[in-house]
């Protein structure tokens, strides 16, 4: 980027010069007009929503002190727990381990945001079904335990046997259930748009048919949330909704990221946004990096 920007700054050096007084007074008229488009830029409401990290591929195979250390050096704010990993923090954990995981993270500042689970709601089968309700319940608990803020699951698939208005149905009435064990922690549940539901009309079916409002949608920054090189129409359509957002490659310039951080400023998102990238040799310094783009496209 500073390289583009270093050759725009030449071309239009070279194109003043070539010019001459006819374009220095067009010059001169474009920056009578800057004061108004600054105005205009500056009626976006500063960010309000902050940087954290999901440990899905970065931070999978860190314990939780040096999880805690690497976000610190990195000046990133908090962090979502994807379930299987180094950590370790899992409904399995005795009382005792759950106290010093809630110790460590509340002692450092950084903010437990979530537990990432793999909790889906998605299967014709009674019995599979039930379990994911009750393996979610028992992370409600221990994000409870552990002061996480809410516990993200997933929709996952649309099983080609059953018509998909069912599937959607299905998965919005668990949700609620979930959402009601949730509340009774003192929690959230955050629905990632993920998986073969992914799309987001179906989302927005989902939270209809949810309607439980400790329920809400984890935002993760799908290429099928671009439109005609916009999310807008699709963040609008689950805005009210949003209790969380995952995102991914900031340097990639295949997603619309500047529109998205603008969207979450005019809506006043006040929560986190979660890295969700891959693995560094060195995480801090990559991390750093990420977190300096990260400043630069939601300013």
């Amino acid at each position: 980027m500073r390289e583009n920007c270093l050759d725009r700054r030449r071309f239009l050096g070279q194109s003043l010069t070539a010019l001459g007084a006819g374009g220095l007074t067009g010059s001169l008229a474009a920056a009578a007009a800057a004061p108004e488009q600054a105005a205009a830029k500056s009626d976006i409401p500063p960010r309000k929503f902050r940087l954290g990290m999901v440990t899905y591929m970065m931070g999978a195979k860190m314990d939780v002190p040096t999880l805690i250390k690497t976000l610190k050096e990195a000046q990133f704010e908090g962090v979502e727990l994807r379930t299987g990993h180094r950590h370790g923090v899992e409904p399995t954990l005795s009382d005792v381990a759950r106290r010093e995981v809630k110790k460590q993270f509340e002692d450092s500042g950084i903010v437990l945001w979530g537990l990432g689970t793999t909790c889906e709601f998605h299967s014709p089968d009674p019995t599979a079904l039930r379990k994911q309700i009750e393996t979610c319940g028992q992370f409600c608990k221990l994000a409870k335990d552990v002061g996480a803020r809410g516990v993200k699951v997933r929709p996952n698939a649309l099983p080609k046997e059953v018509p998909v208005e069912k599937t959607l149905e299905q998965i919005g009435k668990s949700l609620a259930e979930c959402g009601k064990m949730a509340d009774d922690n003192g929690g959230e549940i955050w629905l990632e748009v993920h998986g073969g539901a992914a799309h987001p009309p179906h989302i927005r079916t989902v939270m209809d048919h949810c309607g439980h409002p400790k329920v809400g949608v984890c935002w993760n920054s799908n290429a099928g949330d671009v439109k005609e090189g916009s999310v807008k129409e699709y963040f609008l359509l689950l805005r009210k909704n949003l209790m969380s957002c995952h995102i991914t490659d900031l340097f990639s310039e295949k997603y619309p990221w500047r529109e998205l951080f603008t969207l979450m400023r005019q809506s006043n998102y006040d929560r986190f946004t979660l890295a969700e990238i891959k693995e560094a040799p060195d995480p801090v310094s990559a991390l750093k990096k990420y977190r300096e783009q990260w400043l630069a496209l939601s300013s």
